[in-house]
């Protein structure tokens, strides 16, 4: 692989412009390149250089050059001073620029742009690293603090009676402390290693009176913690000094820890892919020019704050030296293992699981269409009505799942390939992400058992009662359990870690406003908008199985209250768990999109709930207030689509229409995409004109007109995750925020 697309690929996504542009000064040095060959003489024949040398003059057998050159030329000499590097003042900002001494000869211009261009290059990284290390050293400062606070929690809890010298323990503690805050400050780093064990009590605070200065951050977890701190927000705040909350203290800084060296890992990185580029370019330059100005260049790459600089890497030392001693109890081995996971691996048999399901999926459509043909079901209207009817409905739950899933694996392709960091922004911990292959594989794995049920299904009946048999009848049910077991089993199989985290966004969406609304959370609950039908074939399972006789496939759902109140209920609940994490984020970040965010939602609630009062009463007057209630909520709904989760529709925008930067080369796949969302959104048409096709039973056309939102679900989610992605570059946000578990006021150092 070429430099230019290693570079690219070890990029951190989020700081794409803080990086050396590579790719632009390669251009500068073709231009470089070209007018070197355009006025470069053609070539002397090989004979005649031949004949040249023996005509030049003798230059002696004891003249000899010094350091390997001949002191008669000073070709070597001038070629050095092809540029002189000095350091300016730029804006109170110390900068480098570069002077380029070959003015005199033809061509200079380009090479005077590329290093122009070269030393804009330097300082943007430069100014970059300093500034991302400034605030590293700040938050290492934080994590001081909190390790302060966490030792002398953990005395109070370990030795609540005082029965051994808490100070002398608190003083070999803090001696810890202060060793891994050597790299945060360095006078305090001096004057730590000048310091001896007793006269720790003189320089730094009482260590048990941290606590003083300290409270408990009101970091809501559970819905009863939520409620306790509406109701009394002093009591979250407040130190009970127990071991359930040290262990939960320590979880905590733990996982600060983790994501704070995980920080110091990605600027490392970003450092030395920088210097590395400098390195291949000032080469490739040194060729194409034939010229020897790297030598003094990368000098001076060295010598900056970038190439000089070793803070990152003392203060990755330290945070590992306290972070095995303190939460890994001394074993290196384990405490590194956690601090520096092994890149997930791709497997060979998940691809080959993959096609054989895909085959296997393939093969089973084929069977299934050759047996409805062959046989004719769909023209025996009675039994073609009782299927439809009864077990449609059971079996499109598995098929809307299934074609979430391969829209989600086509979601995972894309972001892959446009560079979106879609791991940081749901939170995944490193690692356990799941691949466009392994969401395939389930996607595929679950369309070959449910393929399978309904071939099983399609025509099984007892020749002498005519019932049908109960073992196929029970198979869609059968497979339901059989799914929902395996998305809870606590049981390291079947990608653990995803499915516990999609549950636990889950639980959030349907306990919300209980929790504090994460990108993953809101993100789960607009998938579920999405799967209204899905909802419904679930209530339809209560029912079919419950009070239905399904040895005979009849139900009588649709005209039990109790079924027709719920029907309202279900395809409302996500919708209304979208309100609620609407308002929450409006009561905390006093944001007033959030209102307008909710009004969205409610208006798509009443058009969600006149709709199905049509489809059950039929009456004009529901028609034409179904008419305007989805009107009104399919026009915000799209706006806000385009305008605020895409981000698209900018007048001003460099790209018109669009905006200023766009990770899919070709603008026609976004209109495309804007074109086709409309069209999607007014897919609910069909219910009210009460569009039919004799070819297509009425659940069938359901069925599509759910698939189709969910098509349109899963183009919503590339556009929308790239233009939070296009955000976080925008902000350089490349970290998680952790929470740390203690307040620590500012005041400390002054009491100090």
């Amino acid at each position: 692989m070429k430099f230019g697309k290693e570079f690219t690929s070890q990029m951190v996504p989020e700081w794409q412009e803080a990086y050396m542009d590579y790719n632009f000064l390669k251009t500068l040095l073709k231009e470089v390149e070209r007018f070197k060959q355009g006025s470069k003489p053609p070539a002397t024949p090989a004979r005649l250089k031949r004949k040249l040398t023996l005509h030049r003059a003798f230059s002696g057998l004891t003249h000899f050059a010094r350091n390997g050159h001949l002191t008669c030329s000073s070709e070597s000499d001038i070629e050095i001073q092809a540029i002189l590097v000095h350091s300016v003042e730029r804006n109170g900002f110390a900068g480098y620029e570069t002077t380029f001494l070959k003015l005199g000869e033809e061509g200079a211009e380009y090479e005077l742009v590329y290093f122009r261009r070269l030393d804009d290059e330097l300082n943007k990284v430069d100014k970059f690293y300093r500034s991302k290390v400034e605030e590293l050293m700040i938050e290492a400062a934080s994590l001081n603090k909190q390790m302060d606070a966490l030792i002398a929690f953990r005395v109070k809890v370990e030795n609540p009676q005082g029965l051994f010298d808490s100070s002398a323990e608190m003083n070999h503690l803090s001696m810890d402390v202060a060793t891994s805050a050597a790299a945060t400050t360095p006078s305090r780093a001096r004057a730590s290693s000048k310091c001896k064990p007793n006269s720790i009590r003189g320089t730094r605070p009482a260590p048990l009176q941290i606590l003083d200065r300290v409270k408990m951050n009101n970091t809501v977890e559970t819905p009863c913690s939520t409620i306790k701190g509406f109701l009394n927000p002093d009591q979250l705040t407040a130190l009970y000094f127990t071991r359930e909350n040290l262990k939960r203290v320590e979880q905590k800084l733990k996982k600060a820890f983790i994501e704070f060296y995980h920080k110091l890992c990605l600027l490392k990185s970003y450092s030395f892919l920088n210097i590395l580029a400098f390195s291949k370019i000032m080469k490739k330059y040194d060729k194409i020019a034939s010229r020897n100005a790297s030598k003094s260049y990368l000098k001076m790459v060295d010598e900056s704050y970038l190439g000089s600089s070793n803070k990152v890497s003392k203060l990755m030392e330290r945070v590992e030296a306290t972070f095995i001693k303190h939460f890994c109890n001394s074993n290196r081995s384990k405490g590194m293992n956690i601090l520096r996971p092994k890149a997930k691996k791709e497997r060979h048999r998940v691809t080959f699981s993959l096609g054989f399901f895909a085959g296997c999926t393939a093969a089973l459509i084929l069977s299934l269409i050759l047996i409805i043909c062959t046989r004719h079901l769909l023209k025996l209207k009675e039994e073609g009505e009782k299927y439809m009817e009864n077990m449609f409905p059971l079996y499109s739950l598995f098929g809307f799942i299934v074609l979430h899933m391969l829209m989600y694996a086509g979601n995972i392709y894309f972001w892959r390939r446009y560079r979106v960091n879609y791991s940081f922004i749901f939170g995944f911990k490193q690692g356990t992400e799941l691949g466009y292959r392994e969401v395939l594989f389930l996607g595929f794995g679950l369309a070959v058992l449910a393929l399978a049920s309904v071939l099983l299904n399609l025509e099984q009946t007892d020749p002498e009662t005519e019932d049908y048999i109960a073992f196929t009848e029970l198979l869609p049910l059968g497979l339901l359990v059989l799914v929902i077991v395996i998305l809870i089993c606590p049981l390291n199989i079947i990608y653990r870690s995803s499915r516990f985290f999609f549950l636990k966004c889950l639980f959030h969406c349907f306990c919300a406003p209980l929790y504090k609304v994460t990108l993953p959370d809101f993100l789960v609950a607009d998938q579920l908008t999405s799967q209204v039908q899905a909802f419904r074939s679930l209530e339809f399972y209560i029912c079919y199985y419950g009070w239905g006789d399904y040895k005979h496939r009849q139900n009588t759902c649709k005209t039990n209250v109790v079924y027709n109140t719920f029907y309202f209920i279900v395809a409302v609940v996500p919708y209304w768990s979208r309100l609620l994490q609407c308002l929450r984020r409006l009561f905390e970040e006093k944001d007033l999109m959030q209102a307008y965010n909710g009004v969205k939602y409610i208006s798509t609630i009443v058009a969600v709930s006149v709709r199905t009062a049509y489809s059950l009463d039929k009456g004009m007057g529901w028609r034409i207030v179904a008419w305007v209630s989805s009107t009104i909520a399919a026009i915000t709904g799209t706006y806000w689509d385009l305008v605020f989760d895409w981000g698209l529709l900018q007048k001003h925008a460099k790209n018109r229409w669009l905006r200023d930067k766009l990770l899919v080369p070709h603008k026609s796949v976004y209109f495309g995409a804007m074109v086709l969302n409309v069209l999607l959104r007014f897919a609910w048409l069909q219910t009210v004109l009460d569009f039919q096709l004799s070819v297509i039973h009425r659940e069938g056309l359901i069925a599509i007109v759910a698939s189709l939102e969910i098509i349109r679900r899963g183009i919503w989610n590339f556009f929308r995750l790239e233009n939070e992605h296009l955000n976080n570059v925008g902000k350089f946000r490349a970290f998680k925020s952790v929470p740390l578990p203690f307040n620590c006021d500012e005041d400390d150092e002054k009491d100090g």
